[in-house]
This record gives C-alpha cells, structure tokens and sequence, in this order.
C-alpha cells in the first residue's frame, strides 16, 4: 500500500510546543538544575516560545513543509499567538498534555482522564476543533493512557517508538492507533541528553532520511523528526537544521511530506484493524 502520492515514505515534523511551571516540576536542563526557581533553565527553555518558535516558522514557511503541532494546553494561556500562528499555516494541531512539568503516568486514572479533558476541550475551544492525535508530557504513559485517549474520542496517538509503520493498540474501548514518533531524530535526547552537536544531529535526519527512501522501495514507512523550538530553534542549530530539512525539501517528488494525522487516517482506511486489508499485529495497551 503506497501513501497517497503513490510514494512509500511519509515525513512529518513533530513540532513541540510546550510550557513548564515556573519555580517546579519537569523540565529539560541546559545545566545541572538548581534551588527553585531555575532561573537559568527556565529562561533557556522559555526562549523557544519567545524567539526559536518564530525562527522556526520563517524556515517552515520558505520550506513550505507543514508540521504536526504538539502543543500544552497551558501554551494557550501563556503565548496563544505561536499556537493560532501555526494553525494560520494549516499545520495540524495535536495534544499534549496541559504542560511539561508533570507526567500523566503518576496520576490516577481520575486525575489523567481530567487532564486529557481539560486539555483536549481547551484546543477543541480554542481552535473549534477537536484534537485526534495525542503525544503524553515527556512520553509518559500510565497503563490504561491508550484506554482515556480512545475513550476521548482521540484516533491515535504519538507515544512509541517500536515500529516504523502505524500499529494498532488493543484497548477496552477497541483498536487505537499508534503512529510511530521518533526516540532517535529527537533532538532532546540527541542534544540534550547525549550532547550530541547541530551538525551531527542534522546528519543524523539526513541519513535517516536517506535509508528509509532506500528501505521503502519493498514497504510504506513512517519518518518522524521531532523538534522543541527551545533547543534547535538557537540560531547555530537552525543553521544545520535547514540544511538537514533542505535536503528532504528537495525530495518531495519522491516522498509524502504531511502530518501526523494524515498518516493515521489514511492508514486506518487502508489498513483497518479488523484485518479486512493487510494489517499489523496488534499490541495489548497494557503490556
């Protein structure tokens, strides 16, 4: 089954809007955090929806590549204008979480299906529009997340890295489906956890792109490349970033650059889960 422009691999951009609690909880370090409140940390994750985000559209928009938007609820009160600014491009907008100082898989099953209605009718709100896609705070799932989320009314969801083709989950509201979303082509674990340098990481999209194009001549594959504003968005990082993202650019004969929801749905279509097409295996939500 080929993707719609009669392709076989689909490229989409993850791009993650995210707000964090000042003075507590998660939050990604530039340095070895300190006493609350992290002033230091804090403002270098700030400068992505201050300044990297803006950056960011600039280069997309010369591109012309869309982006699935994963954006905290919280952005909507704290920088709305970098949410409506990227729904204005038609990129998709997808949930994620209320905001990235906490993880959906230490609440209670009543407190995480709350946060999941609290963040998906404050978009549903916002943009008149509900979400179909969910990526959790810092990856985080609890046992019964992909059981809420189709509950939810969501379509599928951006949390594992297993495969790279859409999966579909067993839930006890019936099949969900997983999009695959990159661990790999992340800047934050490549960066900023394993300091990896702009110009290695825009290397590493480069030749991920380059052998899944050579691996997709015999099946449909799925590249993510996931992004936070407030690491790739620093100018001697977006200098290879578009390099990186210059180079797919100018494959899109060759491939299906679109969204995370677009993928989900036209998979679903071709590859439903009652087997009626060729599907995948599915996998239990409660391994």
């Amino acid at each position: 089954m080929p993707w719609p422009n009669g392709t076989n691999l689909a490229v989409y951009i993850g791009l993650n809007l995210e707000h964090f609690a000042f003075g507590e909880g998660l939050g990604a370090e530039l340095a070895p955090g300190g006493p609350q409140p992290d002033v230091l940390n804090y403002a270098w994750r700030e400068y992505g929806n201050r300044v990297g985000v803006w950056r960011m559209i600039e280069m997309l928009d010369a591109l012309s590549l869309p982006t699935t938007a994963l954006i905290n609820s919280s952005i909507l009160d704290h920088c709305p204008e970098v949410a409506v600014a990227l729904a204005s491009r038609g990129d998709e907008i997808a949930g994620h979480g209320h905001t990235n100082s906490d993880r959906q898989s230490t609440m209670s099953e009543a407190e995480e299906m709350a946060m999941i209605a609290e963040a998906t009718g404050r978009i549903a709100r916002h943009f008149e529009l509900p979400p179909t896609g969910w990526l959790g705070p810092w990856i985080a799932e609890s046992r019964v997340t992909p059981d809420l989320l189709k509950e939810a009314g969501y379509t599928y969801m951006l949390d594992w890295c297993h495969d790279d083709q859409p999966t579909w989950f067993t839930t006890r509201a019936g099949p969900f489906l997983s999009v695959p979303y990159p661990q790999e082509i992340n800047d934050i674990p490549a960066i900023a956890v394993r300091r990896t340098n702009a110009s290695d990481f825009a290397n590493m999209i480069i030749d991920q792109f380059d052998e899944m194009l050579e691996q997709s001549r015999t099946m449909p594959l799925v590249m993510g490349i996931a992004l936070h504003p407030y690491i790739v968005g620093q100018p001697f990082r977006l200098k290879h970033l578009r390099r990186a993202l210059e180079h797919i650019a100018a494959r899109r004969d060759a491939v299906w650059i679109t969204t995370a929801g677009a993928i989900a749905e036209h998979w679903a279509g071709a590859n439903p889960a009652d087997g009626s097409h060729a599907s995948k295996n599915t996998v239990s939500s409660s391994p």
